[in-house]
């Protein structure tokens, strides 16, 4: 069934694919080859993939990586100003840039904005859809995927100026911190990113209040900031690739 928006007509959901030429820890980080494919080609493969999207933009400010990504199957309208490619800048200025863009030379409005990072290959197409699902379900103003923590805060510590342990959070009412009796505690894992265009031109912010989360496996969870990520990644999709004969 075709979901509606409150005019009545078809909800429609532009995912936007942030990825500037500038990296510091890996050099052309976005268009690194991992498992024999660049590694912005894994998010624009899955966003190919899913039945939620109505379009497939790439924001970056970098020749190489438009013709990469546009060989891998995404538009690439424009080249992001320099301004919005800084290390210190900001991810909503830069999905704000291309919604008014897509507005101002297309003539599209859509309902939802869908953050894609390209630092998250092993996000599948079925998360991509299944929490879109989430944000059409509950007429939602934002979902952003998170997934369970590896390191529990009630069991993280922080180092005083005597070099001294101390918790980092309080746990006193919770007596003995064995972590299967711990309440679960979730982390943003920069996979999804979902929200309302209303909401982000005027909040500005990717977690308004009464966001949803969609949690996601930790195995699907990778973001790649280092070599070392990106060296997993690489590991685990040639992995994958095998057990499904590609």
């Amino acid at each position: 069934m075709v979901e509606l928006n409150r005019l009545g007509a078809a909800v429609k959901t532009v995912a936007v694919v942030t990825a500037r030429g500038g990296s510091k820890s890996i050099p052309q980080k976005n268009i690194a080859p991992v498992a024999g494919k660049p590694l912005i080609a894994w998010t624009i493969e899955a966003a190919r993939e899913s039945r939620a999207l109505d379009r497939l933009v790439v924001s970056t400010d970098n020749e190489q990586i438009a013709d990469v990504a546009r060989a891998w199957g995404a538009e690439v309208p424009f080249l992001r100003p320099a301004e919005l490619a800084q290390d210190d800048s900001s991810h909503i200025d830069v999905v704000v840039h291309a919604i008014q863009w897509i507005e101002e030379h297309n003539g599209i409005c859509p309902d939802y904005i869908l953050l894609l990072q390209p630092t998250s290959p092993l996000r599948s197409s079925e998360d991509i859809d299944s929490a879109i699902d989430i944000a059409k379900k509950h007429n939602a103003v934002a979902v952003v995927s998170v997934s369970e923590t590896h390191d529990h805060p009630y069991l993280t510590k922080r180092i005083l100026d005597d070099q001294t342990l101390a918790d980092f959070v309080s746990a006193e009412d919770i007596p003995y911190l064995r972590r299967q009796a711990l309440p679960p505690a979730y982390a943003l894992n920069g996979a999804i990113y979902i929200n309302r265009r209303l909401s982000l031109l005027d909040e500005r912010t990717f977690l308004p209040k009464g966001t949803y989360a969609y949690v996601m496996p930790r195995e699907r969870s990778l973001d790649i900031d280092t070599p070392w990520d990106l060296y997993l990644a690489d590991m685990i999709l040639k992995d994958r690739m095998r057990r499904e004969g590609h």
